[in-house]
């Protein structure tokens, strides 16, 4: 694809990458979900984390589409969707700019959680924006390091789905404005633990990226787990992450009394053995591009789906 066939629009919506979007969204669902069940549903912060999430991804994708092209590791071999900087469709100094806005809009849309989270979303913003950056970008990239599987499940998991709930309890939570201590009870045992099937599907996603890319990624020096440790751990890994999804709506029912319907998400457990499937037996981007986007998709459904499921339990 040349830069005569794509218009601007078009390369920008390329660089930004929606169709992962799903991985920003999906943790703010379940984060609110669970507030929403639990009394302390805030619509301003759960709309303010929804945006900054989305950001903070964007920004990322932008980073990863300057940083992986001058460090080489996108070429015209890689088999994944086209990446704008490589390809030359925008220039390199536009994409490292769109970074640099990208993320101080998501500093920008921070501050009001800031007020109302105070010291602790403070830190944990500022350490997103930080090593949404430092994924592909800075003198340690995480993900040519083998850390970028941590990174997702850390950021885009864990630290999301409860930092969501974490800002609507502390909104309703009888403290003033920017506490500079984690209120009590505002961090239940629930929250963490229903982030862990954001964080595992979301990192599954990245997984599939990285089983498609291991040549390419070794050629080009970026040590990714599937690099590190070859296609049949990463493909253990894609299961594993998925078997943890399955299991954290079983500890809801059965460990905590939620009703029955909070294991609603266990019938996209099909849906994922198809794509479990794929990504055990293929390496190739014909196979594995619609398997990351089927990745995406089960993270999107799974989180609808938990939200409503724990919300009606």
């Amino acid at each position: 694809m040349t830069a005569a066939e794509v218009s601007k629009t078009r390369a920008w919506l390329m660089a930004a990458r929606p169709q992962t979007l799903p991985a920003a969204g999906a943790p703010v669902v379940v984060g609110t979900g669970l507030a929403v069940a639990e009394g302390v549903f805030a619509p301003w912060p759960a709309l303010f984390a929804l945006v900054g999430a989305a950001l903070i991804q964007i920004g990322t994708n932008f980073a990863n589409d300057y940083y992986d092209a001058v460090r080489g590791a996108d070429t015209d071999d890689r088999e994944g969707f086209t990446r704008v900087t490589q390809s030359g469709l925008i220039p390199p100094e536009r994409v490292k700019l769109a970074t640099a806005v990208t993320f101080g809009l998501a500093i920008l849309s921070g501050i009001y959680l800031v007020y109302v989270g105070g010291l602790p979303i403070l830190v944990v913003g500022l350490v997103s924006v930080l090593c949404g950056w430092a994924y592909t970008g800075g003198p340690y990239p995480l993900g040519y390091h083998g850390l970028g599987d941590l990174f997702v499940f850390v950021f885009f998991g864990v630290v999301a789905v409860v930092g969501t709930y974490y800002v609507q309890a502390a909104a309703v939570a009888p403290v003033g404005p920017f506490p500079t201590t984690i209120p009590p009870g505002t961090i239940p045992p629930e929250a963490v633990v229903a982030s862990l099937p954001i964080a595992g599907l979301s990192t599954a996603i990245l997984v599939v990226n990285n089983v498609r890319d291991r040549e390419t990624d070794a050629e080009a020096g970026k040590r990714t787990l599937a690099v590190r440790f070859g296609y049949r751990f990463s493909r253990l890994q894609y299961v594993g992450l998925l078997a943890l999804a399955y299991l954290v709506p079983v500890q809801f029912f059965v460990g905590w009394g939620y009703g029955p319907a909070v294991l609603a998400p266990i019938l996209s457990l099909p849906y994922a053995v198809v794509l479990a499937r794929t990504v055990c037996t293929r390496t190739d981007g014909d196979a594995l591009n619609p398997a990351l986007e089927g990745t995406g998709k089960l993270l999107a459904l799974y989180a609808l789906v938990f939200a409503l499921g724990v919300t009606l339990a």
